[in-house]
């Protein structure tokens, strides 16, 4: 049999992909982060299906459950929030079950970073603008990389996306400013992106923290700063009547 580490989308039930959601509705077995992923996905399932939440366990006791499911000829889906590639700690799974012979596959989700984006109504690469897009996180219990900074992400000027750092928020903004980022610059927090109880709150650099207090938010938040949150007036090149393409000739080759 064959392990599916499937992305279970942001939240909203109806932004995982078909097949996720097909898989999801042929599996014997589902092992789900619990608190993450919306439970009602578990809906989509089949009533006979073992539904195990991962919060409460450890990676041992996870494949525990993967290795019986496959002694038993069984499918199993293992759902992540988002997209799992990203902080989805696929890795030492899939790792674990190269050692143990046992097949998988990975079906991507919708990341939060793009369910805030269209919170936001924002889009995170404006010609001329911003063409970049930065996915990172503050050092917490899980320490960063050598050389990877907020502080040093922030000195190139694009746009960020922060994860996994709203009880870190003053912490983040010191960082900000040290890699050349103003207080004053646009900044936003979208609280659980997609889901029912979504709250997306528009500020600045130096008022995030303040921002996430007043409003009781204190994790399950991305935070967004950079020139995607600015007022742009610029156009894309792609659709300008003058502009080329391989299925569309402009005006300015016409003359």
């Amino acid at each position: 049999m064959t392990v599916h580490f499937v992305g279970a989308g942001p939240g909203a039930v109806d932004l995982i992909t078909v097949r996720g959601l097909n898989l999801l509705a042929k599996a014997d077995i589902v092992i789900y982060a619990g608190s993450l992923v919306n439970p009602d996905l578990l809906d989509s399932a089949r009533p006979d299906c073992q539904r195990y939440d991962s919060s409460r366990m450890t990676l041992d006791k996870v494949l525990d459950v993967i290795v019986q499911a496959e002694v038993l000829g069984r499918t199993t889906v293992r759902l992540h929030s988002g997209d799992p590639s990203l902080y989805g700690a696929i890795h030492e799974q899939m790792r674990a079950l190269d050692r143990l012979g046992i097949e998988y596959d990975v079906c991507p989700g919708v990341s939060s970073f793009s369910a805030a984006a269209a919170a936001l109504r924002i889009e995170y690469t404006v010609p001329e603008v911003t063409q970049s897009l930065v996915l990172t996180r503050m050092p917490g219990r899980t320490p960063m990389p050598q050389g990877e900074t907020v502080s040093g992400f922030a000195r190139h000027g694009s746009s960020m996306v922060v994860f996994l750092s709203t009880g870190l928020l003053e912490e983040l903004t010191e960082q900000l400013i040290t890699g050349g980022r103003s207080s004053g610059d646009p900044a936003a927090i979208v609280y659980k992106a997609s889901w029912p109880d979504e709250q997306v709150l528009l500020c600045t650099v130096g008022t995030l923290s303040s921002t996430a207090s007043e409003h009781g938010i204190s994790s399950t938040a991305l935070i967004i700063v950079g020139p995607c949150l600015e007022d742009h007036s610029t156009l894309s090149r792609l659709y300008a009547e003058d502009f080329s393409t391989g299925l569309r000739q402009g005006t300015a080759d016409l003359s």
